[in-house]
C-alpha cells in the first residue's frame, strides 16, 4: 500500500471520508473529545468547523484513503507563540501498527517547526497506546490529572500531559 501525507486547506471534498474516520476511532475506544456510539451527524458537524487559520490538519492517505489525521493547533496568545497543540492524532483501526500515527506525528513537528514552534504540548487518556508513540518520539510527561475526561464509553479517565521541545 501507498502512504502519503498532505495537508489539507480545504474540508468539503473531504468531509464523508473524515466523518467516517472519526465514527470509527471513536466507536472503537478512542478518547478524542466524543462519546460513543458518535452520530454521522455530529461528526459532520465538527469537520464542518474543524479548520481556521490556526489549525494545521495534516492526513494520511493509503491508496488515496484518509486512514489517519493529527491537527497543529498553533497558539495565538501573545506569550505563546513558540507552541502548538497536537490535537485529534487518530489511525482507522484497520490501519494501525503500520507507522501511520508516527508518521503523522513527524510530519507534524516538521509543520510546527516551520511555523516558528519550539514546544509541543499534547494530552492523551492514560494506559492508551499512544502513550508509547508519544513517548518514543520524545515527548516527555508533564503531569497526570485524574478523572480528566469521560471514555468515549462514558467512564471518567485520567490524562496524561506530554510536552516536546523542538
Amino acid at each position: 500500500m501507498n502512504q502519503t501525507i498532505e495537508e489539507l486547506t480545504m474540508i468539503e471534498s473531504h468531509l464523508r471520508e473524515l466523518s467516517e474516520l472519526l465514527i470509527s476511532v471513536v466507536n472503537d475506544g478512542a478518547s478524542i473529545g466524543f462519546l460513543s456510539p458518535l452520530a454521522h451527524s455530529a461528526a459532520m458537524n465538527y469537520w464542518q468547523n474543524a479548520l481556521d487559520q490556526n489549525i494545521i490538519l495534516l492526513v494520511s492517505k493509503m491508496d488515496n484513503r484518509i486512514v489517519g489525521t493529527v491537527q497543529i493547533h498553533l497558539c495565538t496568545k501573545q506569550n505563546g507563540k513558540n507552541r502548538a497543540e497536537i490535537a485529534k492524532m487518530m489511525v482507522h483501526p484497520q490501519f494501525r501498527q503500520k507507522g501511520i500515527g508516527r508518521r503523522l506525528m513527524q510530519k507534524a513537528e516538521e509543520r510546527a517547526k516551520k511555523e516558528g514552534r519550539t514546544l509541543l504540548v499534547l494530552d492523551t487518556v492514560e494506559g492508551a497506546p499512544s502513550n508509547h508513540l508519544y513517548t518514543s518520539l520524545g515527548f516527555v510527561q508533564g503531569g497526570r490529572i485524574p478523572d480528566y475526561a469521560a471514555s468515549p464509553f462514558g467512564e471518567l479517565e485520567a490524562t496524561i500531559i506530554y510536552y516536546k521541545q523542538i
